[in-house]
């Protein structure tokens, strides 16, 4: 059968393409994609091209539907809803790494679980003790996610750093004790006091130098830096000395980092709610429409983005 994807062109963009795709084998089965979520990883593949630094393939934060299996598989079911994929139509995986999505009324778009699991491999290297002090440097998808599953373990402060005053007030609604836009005029004092304050560990999820930067001046000597935002590119730098007279701890929470199989954890989060995507998936969009909504989200025409998530008509 004919599917339609995604494909990344060289220099950047992106255009719609379709491919036949076969039954699937001995211990594999079939999805229908339902949704798949719009990773930071793919802005930046849509801006630098497929032949760009490290690019990104078409999606992979899928979920959708089971629809057939392969010879010997017993532990699924067609009509399964389960975690998988990318924006394909359609796609075959190994039936022993698919996790099923328990029964529930949470709409498609809701079910992004791969972030999430992400999340999870985050939060566990923050290694938080009760009382202690935490700044999250970056409140976008991942930071908000983040927040919200940090606000019930215990922190003494848990410190919002943004440059968004809306992406400020969701953190503050998640659970954040405090929520700085690090571009106002104010925020030179408000700097000095958090350098004051002993912050047990910061997450940089900014992905960005001058998070990293913000996050090496505000942590505690002895603290850790958790980098789990990704600074795109093969360069970035680092104060040596302030690393090394601060005796900051850093920790690489990148998916390749996990302590344990995050997805089991993140769904259930998902389920009890713990971590809600509802305020934080702000378009919704079908594949058809998926090269020039990129097209708008990258120059900034896009207004309110902070997740996007490409559907299949089922």
């Amino acid at each position: 059968m004919k599917v339609k994807n995604i494909r990344y062109t060289p220099g950047g963009g992106a255009e719609l393409v379709s491919y036949e795709i076969a039954d699937p084998g001995p211990g594999e089965v079939q999805i229908e994609t339902a949704a798949c979520g719009i990773c930071s990883w793919d802005l930046q593949t849509f801006r630098t091209g497929s032949d760009g630094p490290s690019p990104a393939p078409p999606g992979h934060e899928g979920m959708g539907y089971v629809s057939k299996l392969g010879p010997g598989v017993t532990n699924l079911e067609v009509g399964q809803r389960v975690v998988g994929g990318g924006f394909a139509q359609v796609r075959n995986a190994p039936a022993n790494r698919i996790h099923k999505i328990p029964d529930s009324n949470l709409a498609d778009h809701h079910w992004i679980v791969e972030p999430v699991s992400c999340v999870v491999t985050g939060m566990d290297h923050c290694r938080l003790k009760a009382g202690e002090r935490l700044a999250m440097v970056g409140c976008g998808f991942m930071g908000l996610m983040m927040i919200q599953g940090l606000a019930g373990a215990g922190a003494d402060q848990l410190i919002a750093l943004d440059i968004d005053d809306r992406r400020l007030e969701l953190a503050s609604q998640f659970g954040a004790t405090e929520a700085y836009n690090v571009n106002d005029e104010g925020f030179d004092q408000i700097r000095k006091d958090l350098r004051s304050r002993r912050i047990d560990t910061v997450v940089d999820t900014s992905g960005s130098q001058s998070g990293l930067d913000l996050a090496t001046e505000i942590v505690k000597v002895g603290g850790m830096i958790n980098l789990f935002g990704w600074i795109k590119g093969s360069t970035a730098t680092f104060n040596p000395t302030a690393w090394h007279g601060k005796a900051i701890s850093i920790v690489n929470t990148s998916p390749a980092a996990q302590m344990r199989d995050p997805f089991p954890v993140a769904i259930r989060l998902i389920h009890n709610g713990l971590i809600d995507l509802k305020p934080l998936v702000t378009h919704v969009i079908p594949i058809d429409e998926y090269p020039e909504f990129m097209h708008g989200v990258t120059t900034g025409e896009v207004e309110g983005y902070i997740k996007g998530v490409v559907t299949h008509a089922r």
